[in-house]
């Protein structure tokens, strides 16, 4: 097993054939210390000094780049017509607390039952879409 303290390049420079991909869920990027398995079945332990980022390069041998890639997953796109509309969406979002990530005219929220509550309460057009998630960092108020 190697062990993994930062990312070594935020993109590989070497083809996709000689990429190596260790996949994740995205909840696995916000840990700052966890395990994962390469696709070849090398094993790598993860501690931390930040996020990695999707698509960064984690190792590295003579020929080959390891990569972390996120998993995509299934989110709640509401579209916003107008900017009224994305700042209701926005503060109603807010108000549940849900990690949300802003794209043109839309936003994508995590896919959890309260959202499904809200959705169905203000009868907003949404889809269901498979995404690269990557929400808004929190700020924590001073």
């Amino acid at each position: 097993m190697f062990l993994i303290q930062r990312i070594l390049a935020e993109a590989s420079l070497l083809p996709p054939e000689q990429q190596v991909v260790l996949a994740a869920e995205r909840r696995q990027f916000l840990k700052r210390r966890w395990r994962g398995i390469a696709e070849d079945g090398t094993e790598f332990g993860f501690d931390l000094q930040s996020r990695l980022t999707d698509g960064g390069v984690i190792f590295q041998k003579s020929d080959r780049d390891y990569i972390v890639r996120q998993l995509p997953e299934i989110v709640y796109q509401v579209s916003c017509k107008t900017p009224a509309q994305a700042a209701l969406v926005g503060w109603k979002v807010g108000n549940l607390h849900l990690p949300a990530q802003i794209v043109e005219n839309a936003i994508l929220v995590l896919h959890d039952q309260a959202m499904t509550q809200l959705l169905e309460r203000e009868v907003w057009d949404y889809s269901e879409p498979e995404v690269i998630f990557t929400p808004m960092k929190a700020v924590a108020h001073p």
